[in-house]
């Protein structure tokens, strides 16, 4: 009887290396633009400015919710980290406007922001709550949401209006305030020799940016959702 013949084994390819995940550069480069301005902000003459002058202060603010976090949003927005389809309620648009309003104004009262003008703590803290709060505004009315593109368009164009309504209205109570509203500007902030007219002006400065920044990006970032809303709407009759 004759011997079984072996089978030839086979030979197992060898296996690739996974390759690495490449993130589109529409999602990385917004997002890499952000941090790039987040690190100025955070490291630069202004942070630097802002332990003195309360208009430099603004501006460190203006610059995180309206040129860092709609960057970042913009990234995240539609891609697979976007977390308004997974977490509608969470992130939705309304909620996260009435959430930056409590935020902004609560630092913005003279107690929270006296401390916070002159406690390292305290900066940390209005600081990293504003960007919280701006990232969750611009990602909540920017993504694409649970409830379809034209419905998240609609919520987030309310969201961003209502959001440049009440940033336009705290800035337009400091621009117009004819005195300090921060007892501790006339306390040693600005040095030894204070000029009242010189911390009103500079108090009046810091509305006026975020009268102007706060107001026009909220705006323009609803007018923006606005058109996509009719877009979508005129190519869903046609």
């Amino acid at each position: 009887m004759a011997a079984p013949v072996p089978r030839p084994t086979r030979l197992s390819r060898p296996t690739r290396p996974a390759a690495a995940v490449r993130l589109p550069a529409a999602l990385w480069l917004p997002v890499a633009a952000g941090l790039v301005v987040l690190a100025a902000l955070w490291a630069g003459p202004l942070a630097r400015a802002s332990a003195t002058s309360f208009a430099a202060h603004m501006a460190v603010h203006m610059g995180l919710v309206t040129v860092v976090a709609p960057l970042i949003a913009i990234g995240i927005a539609g891609s697979r980290y976007d977390p308004t389809p997974r977490h509608p309620l969470l992130f939705g648009p309304l909620p996260a406007s009435l959430v930056e309003l409590l935020v902004v104004w609560g630092w913005h009262a003279p107690l929270l922001h006296g401390w916070a003008r002159t406690s390292g703590t305290g900066y940390i803290l209005e600081q990293g709550s504003f960007l919280a709060a701006g990232l969750v505004v611009w990602i909540a009315c920017l993504g694409r949401g649970a409830r379809g593109p034209r419905g998240q368009s609609l919520l987030g164009t309310l969201g961003l209006l209502l959001t440049s309504i009440h940033m336009t209205l705290l800035g337009a109570l400091i621009a117009f305030a004819g005195r300090p509203l921060y007892s501790h500007a006339l306390a040693g902030l600005h040095g030894t020799d204070i000029d009242p007219l010189a911390v009103i002006a500079d108090q009046q400065f810091g509305g006026i940016i975020m009268l102007l920044m706060g107001g026009a990006a909220y705006l323009a970032g609803g007018v923006v959702l606005m058109a996509r809303m009719f877009r979508q709407t005129g190519e869903t009759a046609s």
